[in-house]
């Protein structure tokens, strides 16, 4: 554990100016901005007691969501982590940043782009970020504080951290091999293997043995600095799990009985989709007991390993609800509770078997809806949920301008906090996503198809065209009334024609015609 904490510690706490910084920062008096926890979790779709989950274990989400609001029509701008991540955090679109793919760093096309913490920043905020915010080896030091200067010590997949003696022999054999080949792929810049083994563990351990426990018992120890320091702060953590690989303590699998675990209801392919709106099994077979996995239009999982992953999602789940209990604790421990905004977010959402897949990587609903509760200080909507639709681009102003931060012009989001004061108002009629699908198996020729999805109160529409090209390919439409799981594309149906040339207008008009009025 000793060397967890060393490596969380040498990526957070470095306190030299930061890289990039203005120096004519706005002095404000201490005490009259609120500060902010940011809470990030990757791969966290809403399945939450909160969002109405039957079998999710989330009691400390949960109560935040009593004392916050709930929105149950929040959306990311791309179902996988560095572009949603990346667009989040810039408050601007995937195709504004050049970000489609997990590679690409948004200051390749937007070296200037100020971040959201740089925002907060230059209003004379302390930031600090703790595990993942940005994408696991694009960092960004000129977004923070305190910079994580030490990235060489910094693993390139912290998610996939394993504790049992057979998980660590059989990655040790396996450098031995690859060394012996020749083999460095899985070596990254700064010469740290990547290497990931079974999709699963499940061992009796304390929670601090894996990296989300041991940054937690960080931040707390950061939150208490931060009490003392006369700045108002923007305290970042981002958690791992439920990514892949599903790696916590024996006693949260205790927490679930994984025979009497209800399945997907429509592990099946969406009937008319076209083939490259459903994800590949890419990210799941990348983990030795699940090499074998069919592709979702060669077969089905076997039901005992849905069954193990699904245990394992949950678990994870419950794993990381306890790591936020604990910051939500010492934050009232600190008397920060009534001048702080807690914000908890999901990067994308996942499927554990929906559209016989698992994962993200699409554009179905499932994938692109996302959990977001946000509890700002004597918000009047607090304790209640909100169904108006709003996206992830909308944070950033909404943070501004809750905190009197001014708010920037190339900002492409819309700020909710109105909503905050009356969740009913009229709101935003559309909210937008994408995803780049190339190389798989879906394209064998190599041809790369972006999908653009409109997703208004009743419908997503989807536009598949060669990334490049301006021709539609294909398109999908549900209706989600009456099909709200999207198991049916009826976008080729005539009676659908003139819904169709509509909704292709919306998407045609996009985001900033979709604000309300």
């Amino acid at each position: 554990m000793k060397a967890l904490l060393a490596i969380v510690l040498s990526v957070s706490l470095s306190s030299v100016t930061t890289l990039g910084q203005e120096s004519n920062v706005i002095q404000t008096p201490a005490g009259t901005q609120p500060n902010v926890l940011f809470i990030a979790i990757d791969d966290l779709r809403p399945e939450l007691g909160c969002y109405g989950s039957k079998i999710a274990k989330s009691p400390h989400i949960d109560r935040l969501a009593e004392t916050g609001v709930t929105f149950l029509n929040a959306y990311c701008q791309q179902a996988v982590c560095n572009p949603s991540r990346a667009s989040l955090m810039t408050g601007l679109r995937p195709d504004t940043i050049k970000v489609w793919d997990l590679q690409t760093n948004f200051r390749t096309a937007r070296p200037q782009a100020v971040t959201l913490t740089q925002q907060f920043m230059r209003s004379g905020y302390h930031a600090v970020g703790i595990g993942k915010i940005f994408h696991n080896n694009i960092q960004d030091p000129a977004s923070w504080s305190e910079p994580k200067l030490n990235i060489a010590d910094y693993p390139f997949d912290p998610d996939a951290v394993y504790r049992g003696s057979d998980s660590i022999a059989w990655i040790e054999d396996r450098k031995t091999d690859l060394i012996a080949k020749g083999d460095t792929r899985r070596i990254d810049r700064f010469g740290k293997w990547y290497l990931k083994h079974v999709a699963t563990e499940q061992l009796d351990i304390e929670d601090d043995a894996y990296f989300d426990g041991a940054q937690t018992s960080v931040a707390i120890d950061k939150l208490g600095d931060l009490a003392q320091q006369k700045k108002p702060f923007f305290l970042a953590v981002g958690y791992y799990r439920p990514h892949l690989p599903f790696n916590v303590p024996s006693r949260y699998w205790d927490l679930y009985d994984r025979d009497t675990l209800p399945l997907a209801e429509n592990s099946f392919l969406p009937t008319n989709a076209p083939v490259m709106a459903v994800n590949t099994a890419r990210e799941i077979r990348g983990y030795t007991d699940f090499k074998q996995m069919p592709q979702p239009h060669q077969g089905t999982l076997p039901e005992a390993q849905a069954r193990l992953l699904k245990h394992g999602y949950l678990a994870s789940v419950s794993y990381i609800d306890t790591q936020v209990g604990r910051l939500l604790d010492a934050l009232k421990q600190q008397n920060l509770d009534k001048n702080t905004i807690v914000v908890v977010w999901g990067d994308h959402g996942w499927k554990l078997g929906e559209h016989n897949s698992w994962c993200k990587m699409t554009n179905f609903e499932i994938d692109t809806r996302v959990p977001l509760i946000i509890r700002a200080p004597n918000a009047k909507e607090n304790g209640k949920s909100c169904n108006r639709l709003i996206e992830f681009v909308d944070l950033y102003p909404s943070l501004c301008e809750l905190a009197g931060i001014p708010l920037r012009d190339e900002l492409e989001g819309q700020s909710f906090v109105p909503l905050l004061s009356d969740r009913t108002l009229p709101w935003k009629s559309a909210v937008f996503s994408q995803f780049l699908r190339e190389g798989i198996w879906v394209a064998p020729d190599g041809v790369t198809y972006m999908g653009r999805a409109i997703r208004t109160q009743r419908h997503r529409y989807v536009e598949w065209k060669k990334q490049g090209s301006v021709t539609v390919v294909a398109s999908e439409l549900y209706d989600l009334k009456t099909d709200p799981q999207e198991n049916h594309n009826i976008a080729g149906s005539p009676e659908n024609n003139e819904l169709v040339d509509a909704l292709a207008n919306q998407l045609e008009a996009g985001w900033k015609a979709a604000r309300p009025q």
